[in-house]
């Protein structure tokens, strides 16, 4: 895939999908920024086909007539403005309330049956239930292909299914889904394998976090060789890039090794596992991005040196969130040196389509 710019818009969940099927509006909002020059695309989080995947009735779907049908006016609209982009493939696993979502009645999916503080609230799932887990993924990323996206993101960060396989906390199996660092890391796998398998020669990227939800200072890698050992099980299942969430893109992930200004995680990642990343966190903006769901602005920042970082080769490409939420011309604008042009962040643009 070859795209015009290193700019990626970042998956923002906005609820504004009824029924879970992509309407009109859907269309507009990514339309609007394919034609003001965003490099890559990654939608808002999509709902793979096991029904417990979501909490809210209004984030969209990744499969069924109904919704495939809309993304697939997503995506010619994006491709007739210019642009490229890919679905992000969600499940919220243990994140989701039980007794929400499109279907209230269906129960919610996790490795072991722990909730995110650690309490067991079921069973663990048998095997061939995680294994459909897995093709649940690929499903959708042979639906993507189909429907001309040019790339798929599974979402494996913030305390999500995936990520909660990878998680100690969340993950108490004693299979090979679970143990040390390689059989955690085994779910994500298993859903590349089946979903490469299912696309072939298709790019696949893989959004990971050490922070979770409910943890901000958690860890699923405590030092550069336990990030080693888990890259390396996902690098030889096939994932083509890895999307990097922090909250802040320039806080660095081991300071203790390499001090203050150290590496973030894009750029740990990328030089223990070789593979192109992606960095994301509070690009353009001066507060990190929790505080908008409470309601928070944040004023337009620079962000020169994320950009000298991305120059230096630490990381490929640079994720952007709310920015681009708040001001669907802020590629363009950044493109063009208007950077007085470039807006501060209003909490409420979270629930309003531009």
């Amino acid at each position: 895939m070859e795209l015009d710019n290193r700019i990626v818009m970042a998956p923002m969940t906005r609820s504004q999908s009824p029924g879970g099927f992509p309407n009109e509006d859907n269309v507009a909002y990514y339309e609007r920024r394919a034609a003001a020059q965003v490099g890559l695309i990654l939608s808002e989080g999509t709902m793979i086909r096991r029904k417990g995947a979501a909490n809210d009735a209004r984030i969209p779907l990744f499969w069924g007539d109904q919704a495939l049908t809309g993304w697939k006016q997503v995506i010619d609209a994006v491709h007739a403005a210019g642009g490229k982009m890919g679905p992000q493939l969600w499940h919220q696993g243990m994140s989701r309330k039980p007794g929400t979502g499109h279907f209230p009645d269906a129960p919610s999916d996790g490795p072991s049956g722990f909730t995110l503080t650690g309490k067991q609230v079921g069973e663990a799932p048998s095997e061939a239930e995680v294994l459909d887990m897995a093709q649940a993924y690929a499903d959708a990323a042979a639906d993507a292909k189909r429907l001309g996206f040019d790339c798929i993101e599974l979402h494996g960060a913030h305390a999500y299914l995936i990520d909660q396989f990878f998680w100690e906390r969340t993950n108490r199996r004693t299979d090979r889904f679970g143990g040390s660092f390689e059989g955690r890391a085994e779910f994500a796998a298993e859903a590349i394998r089946r979903s490469r398998e299912a696309v072939g020669d298709f790019p696949i990227i893989l959004r990971i976090s050490q922070w979770k939800s409910v943890d901000y200072q958690a860890k699923v890698a405590h030092a550069p060789d336990e990030l080693e050992r888990w890259m390396r099980v996902l690098v030889d299942a096939g994932v083509d890039m890895i999307h990097c969430s922090q909250r802040r893109i320039l806080e660095p992930e081991f300071p203790e090794i390499d001090g203050a200004e150290g590496l973030n995680l894009a750029g740990w990642v990328k030089k223990v596992s070789g593979l192109p990343t992606i960095s994301v966190g509070s690009v353009g903006l001066t507060s990190e991005f929790t505080g908008a769901f409470r309601g928070q602005g944040s004023a337009a920042a620079k962000f020169d040196e994320a950009i000298e970082r991305l120059d230096r080769g630490e990381f490929d490409l640079i994720a952007v969130g709310r920015a681009l939420l708040q001001d669907p011309q802020w590629a363009l604008k950044v493109h063009q040196g208007r950077f007085d042009e470039l807006r501060d962040y209003d909490a409420a643009a979270l629930g309003t389509y531009y």
